[in-house]
């Protein structure tokens, strides 16, 4: 078994699809934060707008396979591909202090 982590993702919306990209996230917010290996799931978005960040920390990978897997994740990535104006940006971290 891994060990927790903590993961940002960037998320890079057309102009044209913010407020899509904004619903579309706040609709899995309370299922995510649901799930038995999320320990964190914040949505938030960049000062200048043009982008949204997802604060999230897993109990470990195996957690976060789950949850990519989960059935009401997939529609979300499949819109992402006509929405998004570049490939989400995902790091993975290991808190240090």
């Amino acid at each position: 078994m891994s060990s927790p982590f903590q993961l940002i993702a960037k998320i890079t919306p057309k102009p044209e699809h913010m407020e899509d990209v904004r619903q579309n996230i706040l609709a899995i917010l309370g299922q995510t934060r649901a799930e038995p290996g999320c320990l964190k799931f914040n949505l938030l978005q960049g000062r200048d707008g043009d982008c949204f960040y997802l604060d999230e920390e897993w109990a470990g990978d195996e957690a976060l396979a789950a949850h990519y897997a989960a059935p009401y994740i997939a529609p979300v990535f499949a819109k992402y591909e006509d929405w998004l104006a570049e490939p989400v940006e995902i790091h993975k971290m290991t808190p240090l202090a």
